[in-house]
């Protein structure tokens, strides 16, 4: 993580994992894996991996300890890897 996530949120026109071409209506999401933004059809792959759970609770906890420490916003970026958002 690093601290222009809301930069690169925003600003994502492509999925990180596929490179398909995002629109500013398109649905986008944090990957539990990299943090960085991905689109829905990716996320659903990556929700079917096998350590998807396991991965996604050290996220959780690990996103929550250092958004505390360095953001001081318990709700905003780990938010983002659960629940789609648009620009």
């Amino acid at each position: 993580m690093n601290d222009n996530w809301q930069e690169r949120l925003a600003c994502a026109v492509a999925c990180s994992v596929c490179q398909r071409q995002l629109a500013p209506t398109d649905l986008r999401i944090l990957s539990s894996y990299t943090h960085a933004p991905i689109c829905m059809d990716c996320k659903a792959e990556e929700e079917r991996r096998a350590d998807y759970a396991e991965a996604s609770k050290h996220m959780i906890g690990q996103c929550l300890a250092e958004t505390e420490i360095l953001y001081g916003d318990l709700g905003s970026y780990c938010y983002h890897h659960f629940y789609p958002f648009k620009c």
